[in-house]
């Protein structure tokens, strides 16, 4: 629920569009609280692009207090942030996560879908964890809608955390998420992006793109200052 004004938000909004007059190689994709959505998509560009933080699987109804995928698509809002961590904390399951994905897609916007185990074990039964969800939220996902999927891999014990994880641990569970989209969609599942989200800052943002191979970051508290998201942007730029 940030920033607390839309006066903070359009400033945010605007410092971005700046810092990326001088990027060639970065796509951004704001997502802010539903009620600031129709004051913010006339800054919409190709580059500057509009998601939301959640939605509504149902195209209408008797569903007070939420909010549908085909009335965010009215204010240019391109991508929705489905299963975030935060929102499966408060007890959203595989099954709703999966509606939600092929609700998003199915108006043709793209589905930030996250994943992430909530403990690392010395087992390395967080393997079986992620794929679980990965399996389950893509049910029935038709392979024509690939494009219009990234998946992010938010480990919950990371978020918030001093530090992100190490980027060759990232990079390892790039390359199995990787292994089980193919084993899910063969060969096409190789196009779906891959992106990483937990304590991310402009000091680390770098590495993680370099050295985990991920395609992208799902910036949280640095997202609402300007200055450390522009330096995000400019690491992920030259990288």
């Amino acid at each position: 629920m940030n920033p607390k004004t839309i006066a903070e938000a359009k400033k945010i909004a605007g410092d971005v569009k700046k810092v990326m007059r001088g990027v060639k190689n970065v796509e951004v994709v704001m997502c802010p609280p539903f009620v600031y959505l129709p004051m913010l998509a006339p800054l919409a560009t190709p580059t500057v692009m509009l998601g939301a933080q959640n939605a509504f699987a149902e195209i209408a109804g008797a569903h007070t207090g939420e909010v549908s995928f085909a009335q965010l698509s009215q204010f240019k809002v391109s991508f929705v942030v489905v299963g975030h961590s935060e929102r499966r904390a408060m007890g959203e399951s595989d099954d709703m996560v999966n509606k939600k994905v092929l609700a998003v897609t199915g108006e043709g916007m793209t589905a930030i879908l996250c994943v992430g185990e909530k403990i690392r074990d010395k087992q390395g039964d967080y393997f079986a964890v992620v794929r679980e969800q990965i399996v389950a939220d893509l049910k029935n996902f038709s392979k024509k809608s690939l494009d219009d999927l990234v998946i992010a891999y938010e480990p919950l014990w990371a978020i918030g955390a001093r530090e992100a994880m190490q980027a060759r641990e990232i990079h390892e569970m790039f390359i199995f998420i990787k292994k089980v989209l193919r084993d899910l969609f063969g060969t096409l599942g190789d196009s779906v992006r891959i992106i990483y989200g937990g304590s991310v800052f402009p000091e680390n943002a770098g590495e993680i793109i370099r050295d985990g191979f991920v395609q992208g970051l799902l910036v949280g508290r640095d997202s609402v200052n300007s200055k450390n998201f522009g330096q995000i942007i400019r690491e992920v730029d030259k990288n």
